[in-house]
């Protein structure tokens, strides 16, 4: 019986064009983006890079060779302090990533300036506090692939 129901519910689901969501496809002027952000060390600009490779982009060298400009005009990560103890120490921190880019190609402007944030809380324990920064370093990390996963799938369309 439940083989049955198991083998409707996957029919039902191919029926309807349900697919799992893998990495999105770019058109053939994205598929050599450059990407002109002010520090090339981030989290953000690696895991672009590695979401759009992913896509089947192969980021150009230079602005000459593009096929697309991918311009991030900032890129930035902080903490915001949510709640603070009775001793007066902080309990809850939230971790925001905040990246404005916009796209040009060809001269044109295809994709104007646009900002993603993304956010994420964590509770704070002063006892482990070597633990608690390698949580933020991991949420960090994350944002850092979520916000790529957007921009790369923003790219897609168009």
């Amino acid at each position: 019986m439940r083989w049955t129901i198991l083998a409707v519910a996957v029919m039902l689901a191919s029926a309807c064009g349900f697919h799992v969501r893998g990495d999105a496809s770019l058109s053939a002027r994205m598929q050599a983006p450059y990407l002109a952000t002010p520090d090339r060390y981030t989290p953000f600009h690696a895991e672009l890079q590695r979401s759009l490779q992913a896509a089947g982009a192969e980021p150009a060298a230079s602005p000459e060779t593009a096929t697309a400009v991918v311009r991030v005009w900032a890129d930035e990560t902080g903490r915001n302090i949510l709640s603070i103890s009775a001793r007066n120490t902080p309990q809850e921190y939230e971790v925001y990533y905040r990246v404005e880019y916009s796209v040009t190609a060809g001269g044109e402007e295809i994709l104007p300036r646009q900002q993603l944030a993304l956010t994420r809380e964590y509770a704070y324990d002063e006892t482990a506090v070597l633990a608690k920064e390698h949580e933020e370093r991991d949420i960090v990390q994350a944002l850092a692939r979520d916000l790529a996963a957007l921009v790369t799938r923003r790219l897609a369309a168009l």
